[in-house]
């Protein structure tokens, strides 16, 4: 079928649309590993905030905790031993 574009022409055409065919899939994995990478990553932050969380939490309990042992009024209790 004769056209009026250069045959060099169409086959140049051809050839990149064959390229672009040809590296979809590789450009499509390679969009899924970066999701992947940045998910993992976003991921990691979470874990990393959420131990820093119970870290806090942890030392706020044993801070509570000391400070109700330490308030315990033991003068009394020595007294009752005393005068035994």
């Amino acid at each position: 079928m004769p056209t009026s574009v250069n045959e060099q022409i169409t086959d140049s055409v051809t050839q990149v649309n064959t390229k672009v065919l040809g590296d979809a899939p590789a450009i499509a994995m390679g969009s899924i590993y970066e999701s992947l990478a940045h998910a993992t990553g976003v991921l990691m932050e979470n874990a990393v905030s959420q131990q820093n969380q119970q870290s806090i939490t942890a030392q706020a309990a044993t801070t509570q905790g000391v400070a109700q042992i330490f308030a315990i009024d033991t003068t009394s209790s020595a007294k009752v031993a005393e005068n035994e």
